[in-house]
């Protein structure tokens, strides 16, 4: 493609796909279990979401999948080891989720760390306009299609900075929480706007 000639709509979804394909491909890296796509993306979640966002219902939400699908996921990776379920202190019916050690292990041999770099490796601006038009595309296909967005609490509307205070969860957030994924995540500002 010239540099001057935008992409259409559709070549940028395939190339959106595409890298998404190459950048989880090589999943069975050196001393790596072989895990499917949903299986990493679900040991990522749960690796970044907070407190709250632990359960297999916030992932199937995250995932976009059945509530059915994303327990087999969950179900898979507990009998791999790399998961552990724990009861919810607050509500006896429900479940949080942990990585383990074994998980913890397997993320640092996770296929997205090469692209990860590649992505670092971009001049500022580039990733800076990247990130604020995947942004906006996540928020405007999940508004088409009653999605939920999800994001971290440090971006989020709920959050009272100052006391570093969730008013969705009326609780205090500790910083790592302020970086974590929430299934309760509402954007304080429109994607690209700063």
């Amino acid at each position: 493609m010239s540099e001057h000639t935008a992409p259409q709509g559709t070549d940028l979804a395939d190339l959106i796909v595409h890298l998404a394909r190459l950048g989880q491909s090589c999943g069975h890296a050196e001393g790596a279990t072989a895990l499917t796509a949903a299986q990493w993306t679900a040991l990522r979640y749960f690796a970044r979401a907070n407190r709250f966002s632990r359960t297999p219902s916030a992932f199937s939400e995250f995932h976009a999948t059945t509530r059915g699908t994303a327990s087999q996921t969950v179900k898979s990776l507990v009998a791999m080891g790399l998961l552990a379920r724990q009861s919810h202190d607050s509500d006896g019916r429900s479940t949080l989720i942990e990585v383990t050690e074994a998980g913890q292990a397997q993320l640092r041999r996770d296929p997205l760390r090469d692209l990860r770099g590649v992505l670092a490796a971009l001049p500022g601006a580039s990733r800076a306009a990247l990130a604020d038009a995947l942004a906006q595309a996540i928020a405007d296909l999940a508004r088409l299609r009653a999605a939920p967005v999800f994001g971290t609490c440090g971006d989020c509307n709920h959050l009272d900075s100052k006391a570093s205070y969730c008013h969705c969860t009326q609780s205090l957030l500790t910083q790592p929480e302020m970086q974590s994924i929430c299934v309760d995540f509402q954007p304080a500002r429109p994607p690209g706007q700063s």
